[in-house]
């Protein structure tokens, strides 16, 4: 857990209360396998309601709901947004249900709160000339353009998580089987089908541009950077970012737009559901079902554009 506390000075030593949630994040850690960045969330959710807390002389563990409701609502008049302050009580709840299975309070003062309500945004995805304006964007004469290729190439063809694509290793990659080995949210293992274009590059880049970037070094996985490292999901969002100027894409893309075109282009082309939930590693298919609504709009332009009475 020492990687996602906060930094102290030998001086420094943690309240009681900062121990409950440490405390807290490894029970968690140890019961649902949280990834760090999962972790450090719930930390930083808990750490501000215990400094908000504490200027009004209030422990977190004996917190009452008049106590987080006044929290909350100090949070919401400084311009706190619904979908960050459902996070934060969402990060609550789980604390105060663990500290009374832990026996150190006898009631969850979030049970009778209500979680702000939250539109249902629109994950921004990508036509599929748009995708193909940014795959052909890198500069493949280079070593890390090739190296870029093969990464947006693999990550349009199975869907990845940026995070499993950056931790990829050359030994979860199966040529013979065609398949990708990802252990991904909660350790959960699924094998995803790797098409012909994305082998090609893959092996491509395996058998030369790989070698010229990594020199005499020698790393596990599979993109390394030109230092030998494993590349930082802030290092490949600068990279999408610069495709996409390249490429002229003028929307918004986020780190996962590939990961959204690749769920939406299968349902567009009659994919099943259950099929995408499978491949994106999702263990709710309701989580799945927001694609097909990406989907419907996307026909609903089509439509629109291209019938003469739309």
């Amino acid at each position: 857990m020492t990687n996602i506390q906060d930094k102290q000075t030998a001086s420094e030593q943690p309240s009681s209360s900062e121990q409950l949630v440490d405390r807290f994040l490894d029970a968690i850690w140890m019961e649902r396998g949280l990834s760090p960045n999962t972790l450090g969330a719930y930390r930083a959710d808990l750490m501000t309601l215990w400094r908000g807390l504490s200027e009004h002389n209030v422990c977190i563990e004996e917190a009452q709901k008049a106590d987080l409701l006044e929290f909350i609502a100090r949070r919401v008049e400084s311009g706190a947004k619904p979908r960050s302050t459902a996070r934060q009580l969402s990060s609550f709840r789980r604390f105060f249900r663990y500290i009374m299975r832990e026996g150190l309070r006898d009631n969850d003062p979030t049970a009778d709160i209500a979680m702000p309500r939250i539109g249902r945004s629109l994950p921004k995805t990508l036509t599929e000339e748009e995708v193909d304006a940014l795959l052909h964007a890198p500069n493949t004469d280079e070593s890390l353009g090739h190296r870029d290729r093969a990464m947006l190439e693999l990550l349009y063809a199975t869907g990845l998580r940026v995070s499993e694509l950056i931790n990829l290793k050359q030994s979860q990659v199966n040529f013979n089987q065609g398949v990708l080995r990802i252990v991904g949210k909660g350790d959960s293992e699924r094998l995803i089908p790797l098409g012909e274009e994305a082998q090609r590059w893959l092996r491509d880049f395996i058998d030369g541009p790989r070698m010229e970037i990594l020199l005499e070094r020698q790393t596990d996985y599979l993109f390394p950077t030109r230092r030998g490292g494993r590349m930082t999901r802030q290092a490949f969002w600068h990279i999408i970012k610069r495709y996409a100027k390249k490429s002229g894409i003028g929307k918004q893309l986020s780190p996962h737009s590939l990961r959204h075109a690749f769920a939406t282009h299968l349902l567009n082309r009659g994919a099943d559901l259950r099929v995408v939930q499978l491949l994106l590693g999702h263990s709710d298919l309701s989580t799945t079902q927001i694609y097909t609504h990406v989907a419907r709009e996307r026909l609903k332009e089509i439509h629109s554009e291209h019938h003469p009475r739309g």
